[in-house]
């Protein structure tokens, strides 16, 4: 038992350092380039969308791969070589002197990127499934935690240079790999382990497997259009809050740090009292249900403080992905669990290709000095709707569901 915590532990510190990661370097980024392009802010905002579609992409082709590469050799020598791919891509980006290189490291971290999903399905291998959500929530809050942690720290190192907070997140991870190469148990047993086959490493053919567990191939369209939806607040949230409501840069960043305490709470707490009175698959509706609120009442809040109000409901919304993870985990064996990983991240990862774009340029026709109709809440509106569409989807989908009985471990 004490062996187990140990792990957990570890793969928690894992996916706080990943998250803080994210969020160290997002002060000193649009600085950055600039210094490398030679061009303004709003030009450096295009390359920066243009990194993020990189990753996405690779992200999309290469989490299957590695999912079943995980489920056929274990998950820590796959979760170890994504660390070392995180490593380099903060590095090259660190010592880039061109967009070239910018654009090299995003790609590595693309294809590495497996560090949530295999620490999801390492969870997996190591907890019964009526704790699975409870864990997967503390997924959910060391993102959180990063997120609150990650840019203060990197404004900070940033007085010191743009290219400081790179250098210092390439230190953490390969600490973090050290560590996870001295302390980390394998957690997926020989005996459930399948051979790897090239042929079902593509996010077509994991879908394909997917398609043999109703429960868990309807979910898939469930995180699709829930995260289609929920990609509104990265993509827009900024422009929203200083269009509508006159926002300065620093009151941006106390909202986001604010959602990011609320996370943690909500993932890190709250959903381990949640799931026992509730059930999984209420706690799940639970959370819809919050975030069609949440997103309602950002699209039609009038003041500031009627915006941040609705930041709690958008909170109690993140017992929303644990929830169905945790559904869908508990549908395969232990011999897919990288696989399913796999899929949902390429699900997350199409989202996340599509959903920017779709919400920044809605934002744009209705915000516009020649809009027809001026309405700076319409992406949310366009997010509510999707957010409905998951949840009806949802509830049909696990209509047959059963909770997963108690365990005594």
């Amino acid at each position: 038992m004490t062996h187990r915590r140990m792990a957990l532990t570890f793969i928690f510190l894992t996916a706080l350092i990943d998250s803080i990661g994210f969020g160290i370097i997002l002060p000193v980024t649009p600085n950055l380039f600039m210094e490398i392009t030679g061009e303004g802010l709003a030009a450096s905002a295009v390359y920066g969308g243009w990194l993020m579609f990189a990753f996405a992409i690779m992200q999309f082709f290469f989490a299957p791969v590695l999912g079943n590469l995980s489920d056929a050799y274990g998950r820590k020598p796959v979760l170890m070589a994504s660390l070392v791919m995180l490593c380099f891509n903060y590095l090259i980006m660190g010592f880039a002197q061109t967009l070239t290189l910018l654009f090299i490291g995003r790609i590595i971290s693309g294809i590495g990127s497996a560090t949530f999903s295999t620490c999801n399905a390492y969870i997996a291998d190591t907890t019964p499934p009526d704790e699975r959500a409870q864990y997967f929530g503390m997924m959910g809050a060391a993102f959180g935690l990063g997120f609150v942690i990650g840019p203060a720290v990197g404004g900070f190192l940033g007085e010191y240079g743009n290219r400081v907070p790179f250098f210092a997140t390439a230190g953490l991870i390969f600490a973090n790999l050290i560590m996870g190469f001295v302390f980390l148990p394998e957690s997926l047993e020989k005996e459930n382990r399948r051979t790897f086959e090239i042929a079902r490493a593509n996010p077509f053919s994991a879908l394909m497997q997917m398609r043999r567990f109703k429960i868990v191939f309807g979910i898939l369209g469930v995180m699709f259009l829930y995260n289609l939806g929920h990609h509104v607040l990265p993509s827009i949230w900024n422009f929203y809050g200083m269009e509508k409501f006159g926002w300065t840069p620093r009151e941006v960043g106390y909202s986001l740090s604010f959602i990011g305490l609320l996370m943690v709470f909500v993932q890190g707490y709250l959903i381990r009292v949640a799931i026992p009175a509730v059930g999984v698959r209420m706690a799940g509706i639970i959370g819809l249900v919050f975030n069609f609120i949440a997103f309602s009442g950002y699209a039609m809040a009038t003041s500031s403080w009627v915006a941040i109000a609705f930041l709690v409901p958008g909170a109690l919304g993140a017992l929303a992905a644990p929830s169905i993870n945790s559904i869908a985990s508990s549908q395969v064996g232990p011999d897919q669990q990288g696989e399913l990983q796999g899929a949902l991240a390429s699900m997350m990862s199409l989202a996340s290709i599509i959903s920017p774009p779709m919400m920044t340029l809605t934002f744009g026709m209705f915000s516009g000095a020649d809009a027809a109709y001026y309405f700076p809440g319409a992406p949310f509106v366009l997010a509510a709707l999707l957010t409905l569409m998951s949840l009806v989807l949802f509830v049909r989908t696990t209509a047959g569901f059963k909770e997963p009985e108690s365990s005594t471990v």
